[in-house]
């Protein structure tokens, strides 16, 4: 299961490229597993390492520590490409709890948020912002659906409401049906069609 999102403060890791698409995220020749986990290593692999497997030590995703980079602050258009459900689970599993740009593919959107991930779509001057200043802790506050950084005003965003529980709740779909698996039950006990007798 995800870790619950609740209030988030980290430092953020910029890549300003546009257009940053599934495979360059994953690259194809990854998705040979279902496991989520482990998948951290190959995000990004091929800006990370050459073709030999060679770590190329001017990648920043190699020299950052993960456990204080947890935002990514991405490039118009982030997640464009083919749906795979690889990307965010790659760069969950890295370490990302949230991605913020200022246009973020639709089907990456749907398959982060099932999957522990909190895509954010802010305005060109909170985004201009953030990447002048990368080493500022931003704080992502999703019980306010709000982004805080520095003296700035709160810049609110929008989050689907049932993708929004199961973040805050650490949980996925599976996850939250099985929570309420009492109530389920319960309501199905009480629509059983009912056996009617015939009169003799």
């Amino acid at each position: 299961m995800p870790e619950p999102i609740k209030v988030l403060t980290s430092r953020t890791l910029v890549l300003t490229q546009a257009n940053i698409d599934t495979d360059q995220i994953i690259p194809a020749r990854f998705l040979t597993t279902t496991e989520t986990t482990g998948l951290g290593a190959k995000a990004f692999y091929d800006w990370r390492y050459e073709s030999d497997g060679t770590a190329r030590p001017e990648a920043v995703l190699n020299r950052i520590d993960p456990s204080e980079h947890r935002i990514l602050v991405a490039g118009d258009n982030f997640g464009c490409g083919s749906s795979r459900e690889h990307a965010p689970w790659a760069l969950y599993d890295y370490g990302f709890r949230a991605v913020i740009s200022t246009g973020i593919a639709d089907i990456f959107t749907s398959n982060a948020l099932k999957n522990g991930l909190l895509p954010i779509v802010v305005d060109q001057a909170t985004w201009d912002d953030l990447v002048a200043h990368p080493e500022q802790p931003v704080t992502v506050d999703l019980e306010a659906n709000e982004v805080r950084r520095g003296n700035h005003p709160p810049v609110a965003f929008a989050v689907e409401a049932f993708a929004r529980q199961c973040l805050l709740d650490g949980v996925d779909t599976l996850g939250w049906l099985s929570n309420h698996t009492p109530a389920i039950e319960a309501f199905e006990r009480s629509h059983e069609p009912q056996t009617v007798t015939e009169p003799a």
